[in-house]
């Protein structure tokens, strides 16, 4: 059972804890890169900025590779393919955070990028609004954390973005503004929080805001085109 809760605040309980469907921490691959990640750490702040760090970059993000099959949006899966939009890297961080026993969730919120590309506009149909943006909350010290792991160093150098940073007590999402001090993110829309990611809802949003042709196997991320990455 998929357990939801008000925006930032679900009660800790063994839910973000368990494996999932999605969140499938007690998988041999996502132990053993949660493990690696975390070696020698010694306390769950520093676990949790290591595993930040090691799904920031070396998961190579894409928005090219959003698709409507649960498979991609499996934490295993997401790391075997080495690239993903938010959503599955968010998840990755989720499922390595409870491997290594951090209580998790998936939080989903609605985004405006004023600075996506015209490619990835037009795969869009015209929309700036990106729906459900997936970031991972972490239970640290006491409190739930956001940390939104999507875009790697590399593409916030090519594209001038600020790199989202994690110290593992204060939030750490898209910024407002890039390295150009252009206007960059904007959160219109927090959507609640989950213990396993909602596919069935999410899917059927995306299906009823997006032309088909954003799911559609096309471009890599290799080729964006000049601009400033998309949420």
């Amino acid at each position: 059972m998929i357990h939801t809760a008000p925006p930032e605040k679900p009660q800790v309980g063994p839910e973000y804890l368990q494996p999932t469907p999605f969140l499938d921490c007690d998988r041999e691959s996502v132990r053993r890169f949660a493990g690696s990640a975390t070696a020698g750490a010694s306390s769950d702040i520093e676990r949790a900025i290591r595993l930040f760090y090691a799904v920031r970059d070396s998961v190579r993000y894409d928005p090219f590779a959003i698709r409507l099959v649960p498979e991609v949006y499996v934490a295993s899966r997401v790391l075997a393919a080495g690239r993903a939009f938010c959503i599955p890297k968010a998840i990755l961080l989720a499922a390595a955070a409870r491997a290594v026993g951090i209580p998790s969730a998936v939080g989903l919120a609605d985004v405006v990028n004023h600075l996506t590309t015209e490619k990835l506009k037009a795969r869009m149909g015209g929309q700036t609004l990106f729906i459900h943006h997936g970031y991972a909350l972490l239970y640290l010290e006491g409190a739930w954390i956001k940390a939104a792991p999507a875009f790697n160093i590399e593409l916030c150098t090519r594209f001038h973005v600020r790199p989202t940073e994690f110290d593992g007590r204060s939030d750490a999402i898209f910024q407002e503004y890039d390295a150009l001090d252009r206007r960059h993110m904007e959160y219109v829309r927090d959507n609640g929080v989950w213990s396993d990611f909602p596919f069935e809802k999410v899917m059927a949003d995306f299906r009823a805001l997006y032309p088909a042709s954003l799911f559609e196997d096309a471009d890599s991320g290799d080729k964006f085109e000049d601009g400033v990455l998309a949420g």
